[in-house]
């Protein structure tokens, strides 16, 4: 029964959806099980550029079948949109699943996302506004809508009433905005019902059927390890589990099933949003990361934060998910540095330590110490092997995986689907 979950091993954008097509081609069933529209995977095909921010990027990949698990929550607007854009290029939907209990974004969590976050003024988290928090609230405060609701309008009016009797108190008396009504709520809902009734599916019974005849299923998370609600640098996280744990929860399949976590993570590294940032570069250097790696949002085009890589953060996402593979991606990028440092441990108020800090005030106080690494200047955009790999990239590579505690089993060498050089086999 092989489930194979893809996650994120640093603050996110590390290139999953790159490694997630990358074994596509050999899995049959890609799963998105966390998250909502506020992230998003950039695939390269050829000439053509995929931007996906709700579907899964095995949309992608023929024969395969995509799946939105439970653990999502779906802005219907947002869906469409990205459904037709797709197949205006030619790519076939008819495959896609969407949970049953996935939890539906009305339209008065977004207003409450992007005031509740003016409200926050120095205090804000970074949200994208799009909802994706108060739905994920409304969910664990049991007044959440999920998408089996919309083929029931007498029980989908009944939880839209019971939720805005709470949510336009807030609306109106502490931001002051309007009133949103019962019917303008459901009718902007319902329009979408007799276009989202074929897509779905009990999907969990679906994976477990999967499993069960031996086909491959692989779980492809949004977000990362320390954006996850419970194990990320709260409160400046998402509102989701972005971890293994939340994979099984996400897709309703069992712990059990899961027979490699793959972690991805960038050869240096990014965040975008508010939060701590050890090895954020603030000079010329994270300049030059965010022009050579393109680093904007693929959902919100805001520039990402740089810094160099990060061997704590790397390490405590291998132990809060049982990493098997690390994929390495972006390697490409740091080509033409004379040297390039690596942080191996923090300096906290004068005690040094090799692993993540306890505590908020810690991580906010915390120094990199880095070693040093030489650079190289060998264009490495054609490597499909180690071997072609030049002396100090290779250097480099195989010190983070003894640093890592995790076998770094392929290498992006550019933002190709075929620039990759592969080390193990990720299915083996």
């Amino acid at each position: 029964m092989p489930a194979i979950a893809v996650l994120g091993a640093q603050w996110g954008d590390e290139g999953k959806g790159k490694a997630t097509d990358l074994l596509g081609r050999r899995v049959d069933y890609v799963v998105k099980f966390n998250g909502g529209n506020n992230a998003g995977h950039t695939v390269v095909i050829g000439d053509e550029k995929y931007a996906l921010h709700l579907l899964p990027s095995g949309i992608l990949t023929p024969g395969v079948v995509p799946v939105i698990g439970n653990g999502v929550v779906v802005d219907p607007t947002v869906l469409f949109h990205e459904i037709d854009d797709l197949q205006a290029r030619g790519v076939d939907t008819s495959r896609l699943l969407v949970s049953s209990n996935a939890h539906l974004i009305p339209s008065y969590n977004r207003t409450l996302d992007k005031v509740a976050e003016r409200f926050l003024g120095k205090r804000k988290i970074g949200t994208t506004g799009r909802g994706i928090g108060p739905t994920y609230a409304d969910k664990m405060s049991r007044v959440g809508i999920r998408a089996q609701d919309l083929f029931d309008e007498k029980i989908l009016r009944q939880k839209v009433e019971g939720a805005l009797e709470q949510k336009n108190h807030l609306l109106v008396k502490v931001y002051n905005r309007r009133a949103v009504t019962v019917d303008e709520v459901v009718d902007e809902l319902l329009v979408h019902a007799e276009a989202l009734r074929p897509m779905i599916a009990d999907t969990a019974l679906v994976l477990d059927g999967a499993l069960r005849r031996g086909e491959v299923v692989l779980l492809e998370g949004g977000q990362a390890t320390m954006l996850d609600v419970d194990h990320g640098t709260y409160p400046f996280v998402t509102s989701s589990s972005a971890t293994a744990g939340g994979a099984c929860t996400g897709a309703g399949i069992a712990p059990s099933s899961l027979t490699h976590v793959i972690g991805i993570a960038k050869a240096y590294i990014t965040r975008v949003g508010e939060g701590p940032f050890p090895t954020e570069l603030l000079d010329e250097d994270g300049e030059r990361l965010r022009r050579t790696g393109f680093e904007f949002g693929t959902t919100t085009g805001r520039p990402r934060r740089c810094g160099w890589f990060d061997v704590p953060i790397a390490r405590y996402a291998q132990r809060i998910n049982g990493i098997t593979d690390l994929v390495l991606t972006k390697l490409d990028v740091l080509t033409g540095w004379d040297r390039i440092p690596v942080c191996v441990a923090y300096d906290i108020d004068g005690e040094r330590t090799t692993e993540v800090p306890m505590t908020q005030t810690g991580f906010h106080h915390a120094a990199p110490v880095y070693e040093f690494l030489p650079g190289w200047t060998e264009d490495i955009t054609g490597a499909r092997a180690i071997e072609d790999l030049p002396k100090n990239a290779r250097a480099y590579v195989e010190f983070l995986q003894q640093h890592c505690n995790a076998p770094i089993s392929a290498i992006g060498v550019g933002p190709e689907r075929d620039q990759t050089v592969v080390v193990n086999d990720l299915l083996a």
